[in-house]
């Protein structure tokens, strides 16, 4: 599915399927589902990484490409690349989010979400304003055909339209079947060209202006496709089956 003018920025390997790439990320999307509606207030660290390990396992994926990334409170602010606070504990009224990257049937998933323990207003605002960020920035490519570059360019302009920040250090990134670290491929946010469709995630990380949290949400880029929102109601249909 190589296009000519990507090189190997776009290679996937011989049994890639973008029908095993929609399946890998509807695990992942449930897994993540899952994890949030196990989480209660004074869970650590160490806790929330072995329930989400269980609910994984229990799922049935092969093996995580990417370690398992739960975040609380002030942490929210951090990238990928930064350690949590060992000693943090979810609090009643908290913000959390969680990422995963599992393999399913030899294809990577990789979904996160963030949500909320209690009531406080601007929490729940913080984290639905991610989810509507992606969606808006997901429809700007479907509808525009935007190069990666484009994409985030525009996703900062939105969120300050919103009322948040964006965080620019987290650009979106490859996924195919495993492994896609054999690809050159780098950041979507550094992409010149007009991503493809199945094998990009996009990345959405934002924060409040003033206060001391944030809010996560990433998915697959499909052509052909709008995710549902990840509401209440969408997290208990997906336990219960």
């Amino acid at each position: 599915m190589t296009r000519p003018d990507t090189g190997r920025t776009e290679a996937t390997g011989t049994r890639f399927s973008l029908g095993a790439m929609r399946a890998a990320r509807t695990l992942s999307q449930r897994a993540v589902s899952r994890i949030a509606s196990g989480m209660h207030p004074g869970m650590t660290h160490a806790q929330a990484h072995e329930l989400a390990m269980a609910t994984l396992q229990k799922l049935g994926m092969e093996r995580n490409w990417h370690p398992i990334v739960i975040r609380f409170g002030e942490d929210t602010l951090k990238i990928f690349r930064e350690t949590s606070d060992p000693d943090r504990v979810l609090g009643a009224q908290d913000i959390f989010f969680v990422d995963i990257g599992p393999v399913w049937e030899g294809h990577e998933g990789d979904a996160g979400d963030t949500f909320v323990m209690g009531d406080d207003p601007q929490m729940h605002a913080c984290a639905e304003a991610a989810r509507v960020l992606w969606q808006d920035v997901a429809e700007r490519w479907r509808a525009d055909r935007l190069s990666g570059q484009a994409l985030y360019a525009y996703a900062a302009e939105r969120a300050e339209a919103m009322g948040w920040r964006l965080n620019l250090d987290i650009k979106g990134h490859r996924v195919c079947d495993f492994p896609h670290a054999i690809y050159q491929a780098g950041k979507l946010g550094d992409f010149g060209l007009c991503p493809a469709t199945g094998i990009w995630i996009l990345e959405i990380q934002i924060a409040h202006p003033t206060r001391p949290f944030g809010a996560f949400y990433e998915d697959l880029l499909m052509a052909d496709d709008v995710p549902p929102a990840n509401d209440a109601a969408a997290i208990a249909e997906l336990v219960t089956n």
